[in-house]
């Protein structure tokens, strides 16, 4: 069985390895340290580490103000506020000038679970995906999570990483990560399932089950939804002829609207997207909010079959 880790504490190890190599690193959060893991950076680096409280707007500045003097930025918040509360900031400070500030928040999606639908981040990558120069990365797991943090602090210009609350299975590669170029986890020739985040996990759960029915399916870990990688998506819309999407987040404006814009004007191909389809979250435990939302290995089955 794949090792269940924390994403954010693979985050909160990372900042530590970059602090140490270099000392224009510094780390911002929102009086969420100990949930974010930035409180590690904290304890290894008090001088570099600013806790702005709960104003993330001003957050947002003041890293726009460091990176504007040579820092590399690291900002952290949950999800929905670093998204939503201060995208203005975001758009206008950061995104505008294209500053060297890495966005990277947690507790993203409906798995946030009993905390409901105020703190669920269910269009976060839309918001993100309307800031022009914004890079925006979903890792699947820790390992890719470390890849993602130690790749941002050598890539120039404004990031946002997206990761979750809950222990997810280990599932990727070492030293296979490079920003803007998805990862074929499974080769295929009945279907693409195409996910990002968490639902990586499920596609390759989904892809054994069709196994064992006698379909081939290929699996594609799109971890960067900007720069997107057009070239992976052609390549198995003319392979398999048919497309599911799969991600933790609203179906308009995510990986599966990206997917569906890259087809739409390269390769028409039939697809289905699973995804949350017009509804806002609410409170319960993960796995109750995934059954409910339609985002389990058994729908991706289902939307395959289809």
């Amino acid at each position: 069985m794949s090792e269940m880790l924390y994403a954010r504490d693979a985050y909160g190890q990372a900042l530590i390895e970059l602090g140490k190599k270099n000392n224009n690193i510094v780390v911002l959060d929102a009086d969420l340290s100990s949930s974010t893991r930035t409180a590690k950076f904290a304890q290894v680096f008090p001088e570099r580490f600013f806790n702005l409280g709960v104003a993330e707007q001003n957050m947002m500045g003041v890293a726009a103000g460091l990176a504007s003097c040579g820092k590399i930025a690291f900002v952290s918040t949950f999800a929905i506020f670093g998204s939503g509360r201060a995208w203005d900031q975001v758009r206008n400070t950061i995104g505008y000038n294209k500053l060297n500030v890495k966005i990277v928040v947690t507790h993203a999606g409906i798995t946030v679970g009993p905390d409901g639908a105020s703190h669920q981040a269910i269009g976060d990558i839309a918001l993100m995906r309307a800031i022009p120069t914004m890079t925006i990365v979903v890792p699947c797991d820790a390992q890719e999570t470390k890849e993602v943090i130690l790749a941002s602090a050598e890539y120039q210009g404004p990031m946002y990483v997206r990761l979750g609350r809950a222990k997810v299975p280990t599932i990727a590669q070492k030293d296979g990560f490079k920003i803007g170029q998805a990862r074929l986890l499974r080769a295929g020739k009945d279907v693409t399932i195409i996910a990002c985040g968490i639902m990586v996990k499920l596609a390759l759960d989904a892809a054994d089950i069709l196994a064992k029915e006698g379909k081939s399916c290929r699996v594609v870990n799109m971890h960067t939804i900007r720069p997107f990688d057009q070239k992976m998506i052609i390549e198995c819309a003319k392979a398999t002829k048919k497309i599911v999407t799969c991600e933790e987040h609203l179906t308009c404006g995510g990986l599966g609207s990206s997917v569906a814009e890259v087809l739409a004007e390269h390769i028409p191909t039939p697809m289905s997207m699973i995804g949350i389809k017009h509804r806002f979250g609410q409170s319960g435990s993960s796995e109750e909010l995934l059954k409910e939302y339609h985002l389990t290995g058994e729908d991706i089955v289902a939307a395959c079959r289809k």
